[in-house]
Parts: structure tokens; C-alpha cells; sequence
């Protein structure tokens, strides 16, 4: 795995490391592409549509329906898990935003008999008027962040950054599909393992260029 030697801001020399994009197994990733396929999840349209990210695309994916079916939903569950320990992450609970991350949130749920929470858009406006719902999150929580699809990540760093203010620490973050390059990014630079189950090239589809990558292209 790719290391990164840093010294922190105690003066103390850490190492972080990041796991290599792709780092699935062959089977792994070749069964996941079966489960987008069979299940519908994957569709190729003819003309392209905008997608919440902003970007236009004639490739969409609906990772919900992906884990529709329950042997499905075993089995990313599992594959999730695994890449988190694989990269060396131990966490207290997993979870990510509604309504994407749900599923998935409890399919590692599941496979690693951990915690669960779930990240409001908005805050409820009325009785606690909390922000995440499921096991409370405190100082020093270690957690897991999951999503379905990724374009711009926006929806994960967001869930990354309601985490951190309550105090927990993102130690993994995952998704089923990464259609684009800017979560990878956001992720290396906050030092936190990101391993998407599958990318745009494992598709063999586009990326997506969101409209924060397009306004700062066209400066």
C-alpha cells in the first residue's frame, strides 16, 4: 500500500496509509458488476439526463435497487466490510446520509455487527433537533462512512463533516460506485482510507464532470 510519512502537529512522525484504488479482489469486483447489471441498477440511456451532482450523463445508476434483492444486499454488506478491514479500519458504527447511504449502512451493519447512524439533510426542527439519528456519536467514535453512488462526493463529505462536529472520527469511507475523481481527492486530502467498490473504469462508463469541476476548468 502507498504510505505517507508526515509528522503531526505534536511533533511526533506518523504514518498514513492509504490503500491502492482498486484494491478489491478480481471476483469480488466482477460479481458486483454482475449485481448492477442483473438487477437493472446499471441502465444506459439514450439521451443523457442531470444528475443531483450537476453533471449530465446517458449512464445511470440507481445503487438502491442494486441491494434490493437480499442476497445482493448480503453481499455488498460483506464486500464493504471487508475492504474496511482490509485497509486496517476498526469502527464502532457504521453510516452515511439519507437516503442513499441507508441500505448500505445497514448492510455493513449487518456483516460487521457493529453500530448504525444516519445523517439528516436538514435537522429534524423539532424534539431533540438532532443531525444524526441511530447510536450517538461522541468524541473519539470511530466510524465507517457509506454511500451508493458518488459523483462530486458531496453527500459523503457532508455525512464526513456532521461526524467530525459531533466529535467522532471517519477512520473508512466507501461507496458502490465512484463515477467521478473528487471524493478520492477530498479524502486524501483529510487522510481518511476511501475505497469505492467500483469506479467509473470498472464500468466502462464516463465520468462525470459535476459543475464545480467544469466552473474551474473553464478559468
Amino acid at each position: 500500500m502507498p504510505r505517507l510519512d508526515e509528522t503531526s502537529s505534536t511533533g511526533q512522525a506518523r504514518t498514513v496509509v492509504f490503500p491502492r484504488p482498486n484494491a478489491m479482489t478480481n471476483p469480488t469486483k466482477q460479481r458486483l458488476r454482475e449485481i448492477l447489471d442483473a438487477s437493472g441498477a446499471l441502465q444506459r440511456l439514450r439521451e443523457p439526463i442531470q444528475l443531483a451532482s450537476g453533471g449530465w450523463s446517458r449512464d445511470f445508476i440507481d445503487g438502491k435497487l442494486a441491494v434490493a434483492n437480499v442476497d445482493d444486499f448480503a453481499f455488498v454488506g460483506k464486500a464493504m466490510y471487508t475492504a474496511a478491514k482490509d485497509s486496517g479500519a476498526e469502527f464502532e458504527a457504521v453510516g452515511g446520509l439519507v437516503l442513499g447511504a441507508a441500505p448500505f449502512t445497514f448492510a455493513v451493519f449487518q456483516a460487521a455487527r457493529c453500530k448504525w447512524f444516519l445523517v439528516r439533510k436538514e435537522q429534524k426542527g423539532r424534539g431533540t433537533n438532532r443531525w444524526i439519528e441511530g447510536t450517538r456519536i461522541t468524541t473519539g467514535t470511530k466510524v465507517m462512512l457509506v454511500d451508493d453512488v458518488v459523483t462530486s462526493g458531496s453527500s459523503i463529505q457532508t455525512a464526513h463533516k456532521q461526524v467530525c462536529s459531533e466529535g467522532g472520527e471517519v477512520v473508512f469511507a466507501t461507496t458502490l460506485v465512484d463515477r467521478g475523481d473528487e471524493a478520492e481527492a477530498y479524502f486524501k486530502q483529510v487522510g481518511i482510507p476511501y475505497v469505492p467498490m467500483l469506479t467509473y473504469q470498472d464500468l466502462d462508463i464516463e465520468p462525470v464532470i459535476s459543475d464545480r469541476q467544469a466552473t474551474a476548468a473553464a478559468c
